[in-house]
């Protein structure tokens, strides 16, 4: 996993880098990239998205569901 404080842009390919929480799409030189960050029983989370279009047809905030699968920032399948 790449370092969510990096830049997404530099010496990123798309096996290592995040994917969108929204569309699973890998997160590379994406320049309007968004990134949630939030502590959830005790873990420290991270959701990617591509952009403000997909974080806001993120699921996660309306129903519950944290759209990711693990503390490293991936999505859910």
């Amino acid at each position: 996993m790449v370092d969510p404080t990096s830049d997404l842009g530099e010496d990123v390919d798309e096996e290592s880098a995040p994917r969108c929480a929204a569309c699973g799409s890998p997160v590379v030189d994406a320049p309007a990239h968004r990134v949630v960050t939030s502590v959830e029983d005790g873990q420290v989370r991270h959701r990617h998205f591509c952009d403000d279009d997909c974080r806001e047809r993120w699921p996660g905030d309306a129903d519950g569901e944290d759209g990711t699968d693990d503390a490293d920032g991936g999505s859910a399948a």
